[in-house]
């Protein structure tokens, strides 16, 4: 009898433990659906200002081997401390798939999540589509991920080296922002603005280091965000479906080492039911 209710008790731990991982009610919630709305619109803007500015400071031909990573870094920053204490600073389906394994938020969540960041940032890229010219957006590839092209193979040949790239690069971006955004002592002490800083100066380095490393024409350097990818492979086709694949797995494997790895410290930013989202925590 006592083995029996011990066997119960544990089915009914595990069941509610399942339940809250789950995360069904959160689909039925208007702060859950508020929180999303703003994954999409933040998308959106940082896909339209990201590749904006980078298609502008690419195509004048000054420096852009200093000014598109300055570029990422602005923007970025710009974005991440807008929507940091709004909806958690998201925006990609990488930060959000760690989330997910570090159990900060529901299989709910970020589903919705990653969701509107798809919708974003096709909605992002549409707009870019329609305001610039066809010949930029040819000469560019409306800023999209590519890895190789049809003058350039870049490294078309050479998958496994993008996949590597795309790997190291996410989990630089990893170690650097999410450790210190679920690590609440520390991003308290260092503050929204230094937290912001160090996230997008992570980004900024590995674009800089994705796009002078490999010396290879057509490869347009690290993607960071499925998301991203998504949008203008959509829109444009052609060689933006190239191993597009990479720009999916390397981020995803990032993530899923990342959390095999790295464990987060006590104070962490997951709630106590972890079945809420960091995205009303301070950072």
């Amino acid at each position: 009898m006592e083995q029996n209710k011990e066997t119960q008790t544990y089915q009914s731990r595990f069941m509610d433990s399942f339940h809250k991982i789950l995360g069904g009610r959160e689909f039925f919630s208007t702060e859950t659906w508020k929180l999303t709305l703003i994954e999409l619109a933040a998308t959106a803007v940082l896909m339209f200002g990201l590749t904006c500015s980078i298609i502008i400071v690419e195509s004048k031909k000054v420096a852009p081997v200093v000014l598109v990573p300055f570029a990422v870094f602005i923007i970025s920053f710009w974005l991440l401390i807008v929507t940091v204490p709004l909806s958690g600073r998201h925006l990609s389906p990488t930060i959000t798939l760690i989330s997910l394994l570090k159990i900060v938020i529901t299989i709910t969540r970020a589903l919705m999540y990653a969701i509107a960041q798809c919708i974003g940032s096709i909605i992002g890229f549409i707009m870019i589509k329609y305001i610039m010219d066809p010949k930029l957006q040819k000469t560019y590839s409306l800023g999209g991920c590519v890895i190789g092209d049809d003058h350039h193979k870049g490294l078309g040949s050479k998958p496994l080296l993008a996949l590597l790239i795309e790997f190291f690069c996410t989990f630089i971006v990893l170690l650097v922002g999410v450790t210190l955004s679920f690590d609440r002592i520390r991003s308290n002490k260092l503050g929204l603005r230094n937290g912001c800083m160090l996230t997008a100066g992570s980004v900024a380095f590995v674009v800089f280091v994705s796009t002078n490393i490999t010396g290879h024409s057509g490869y347009a350097g690290v993607g960071l965000n499925p998301a991203r990818c998504l949008g203008p492979a959509l829109l444009r086709g052609g060689s933006l479906w190239n191993e597009h694949w990479i720009f999916w797995v390397g981020p995803f494997l990032a993530c899923i080492v990342y959390g095999l790895l790295i464990h987060l410290p006590s104070n962490s930013a997951r709630s106590e039911d972890s079945s809420i989202d960091v995205a009303n925590d301070e950072v």
